[in-house]
């Protein structure tokens, strides 16, 4: 059940050094491409990274908070075309929180790192350095990566009686 899932769904920032199978890998591709978008246009697109290499590259995107994609087996590199939607931002999120449930689903654990709006250095965005090292076209925009692999810590879910019950108001 969903509610199982988003119970046990936590930020995961250590990962073994066991890779992802291949079987594993396409169940995320098909539901990140299930993931719903407004009108149905379909603004996003996945880059999914597995060489080393690359992930430690994609670990420096933010001079804070992506530090922990060098470690992970597979990042997914979440971006759109701008031209096609005005809401592609929120596309993107749809996409990114569909996969990360399918990563917690599979046993797997993830972590979002935000590079829209974010700073690389004083001098850089942390899109304009992704969009670099990819050499992504210019009507491409980079959303956020999230870094997949096998858990290398272990977290417990947070209390039912922990959670933000104040945010919720009944109207009857």
């Amino acid at each position: 059940m969903l509610l199982d899932i988003l119970r046990n769904r936590r930020s995961i920032r250590q990962f073994t050094n066991k890779q992802l199978s291949t079987e594993h890998i396409a169940q995320l591709k098909e539901v990140i491409l299930r993931a719903p978008t407004s009108r149905g246009l379909n603004p996003w697109q996945f880059i999914f990274v597995t060489n080393p290499e690359i992930l430690a590259k994609l670990a420096q995107a933010k001079a804070k908070g992506s530090t922990f994609i060098a470690n992970s087996a597979l990042a997914v590199v979440i971006c759109a075309d701008t031209t096609r939607s005005d809401v592609w931002t929120e596309d993107c999120a749809i996409a990114a929180i569909c996969l990360q449930l399918a990563v917690t689903e599979l046993g797997l654990g993830s972590c979002w790192s935000q590079i829209r709006l974010r700073s690389h250095d004083e001098n850089s965005s942390a899109g304009k350095y992704v969009t670099n090292l990819l050499k992504l076209p210019s009507n491409i925009d980079v959303d956020c990566i999230i870094a997949i692999g096998y858990p290398a810590e272990e977290k417990g879910t947070y209390p039912t009686d922990e959670l933000a019950w104040s945010h919720i108001k009944d109207i009857n």
